[in-house]
């Protein structure tokens, strides 16, 4: 029993190096990672070893840096899939990208952002950087734009400080500029209920993306039709954007959405 005890009490321990990597946008030094956890980088580098070895995570071999590895973004995905929105989601995208022929992804607000757990092919091939665990750009993409319109305002707020700083560019500095411009981008999103890319940033992609909301009226789900140019019509009124925004509301009313959300803080 005593045996248990300890192995328990060691799983937790090394418990606090995985919570503090997950609490950092960035891959983090061992004696960041360390002080974070609470503990000191000579008993924080054994634990490391040991998840190193499990795919927990990784070290770039360049900088030593920590981030999480493979098997962390599987157990991830599984837990992801295993929730009631992504599993009620999922084979409405999956008929939505047969009914309209192109691409359909289905994206979460993850640790680092927008984050793609999902794509359904069509037949009309399109050749973007995506894959499942791709991060999409808050205020440049589709997807990205969905989540900035309708989540808190102060995550978005975070998130977009987060990014501009490991550019090295000053948040404030830069919002004073664009300011007003992306407020009525955003709003103009949440009134119309969708979002569009055309041809930017993705040259010759065009995009829709619309919200889907759980029962508090909280975005949960960020569900992205993508498809060439010469074959996507991105007019608002489009069969496309109809048949999007016609799943996106179908899945929401399913998660208890009512048809109103809470005022945005």
């Amino acid at each position: 029993m005593g045996k248990e005890s300890r192995g328990i009490q060691s799983i937790e321990v090394g418990g606090q190096l995985l919570r503090a990597l997950a609490r950092s946008l960035e891959p983090m030094m061992l004696r960041d990672l360390a002080r974070e956890a609470g503990m000191t980088p000579a008993k924080a580098h054994p634990y490391l070893v040991s998840f190193l070895r499990l795919g927990l995570i990784e070290q770039d071999e360049a900088t030593g840096h920590y981030e999480f590895g493979a098997f962390a973004l599987e157990l991830g995905l599984i837990s992801l899939h295993r929730l009631s929105a992504v599993r009620i989601a999922t084979p409405k995208i999956a008929a939505l990208a047969c009914q309209i022929n192109h691409a359909v992804s289905l994206s979460v607000w993850g640790t680092h952002g927008p984050t793609v757990i999902r794509i359904e092919e069509s037949s009309h091939p399109v050749h973007i950087v995506m894959r499942v665990g791709s991060v999409m750009a808050m205020l440049e993409t589709a997807t990205g734009r969905v989540f900035s319109a309708f989540l808190p305002s102060n995550i978005v707020k975070a998130a977009l400080e987060s990014k501009l700083d490991r550019l090295g560019i000053g948040y404030s500095g830069r919002l004073s500029i664009q300011g007003a411009e992306i407020a009525a981008l955003l709003a103009d999103i949440r009134k119309r209920g969708i979002t569009r890319a055309i041809g930017d940033p993705l040259p010759g992609v065009n995009a829709f993306a619309a919200p889907v909301f759980d029962h508090t009226g909280a975005v949960v789900l960020a569900i992205t039709a993508m498809g060439p140019t010469g074959s996507f019509n991105a007019d608002w009124n489009s069969p496309i954007a109809k048949a999007l925004l016609d799943c996106a509301r179908a899945i929401s009313l399913r998660l208890g959405h009512a048809g109103h959300r809470p005022s945005r803080g």
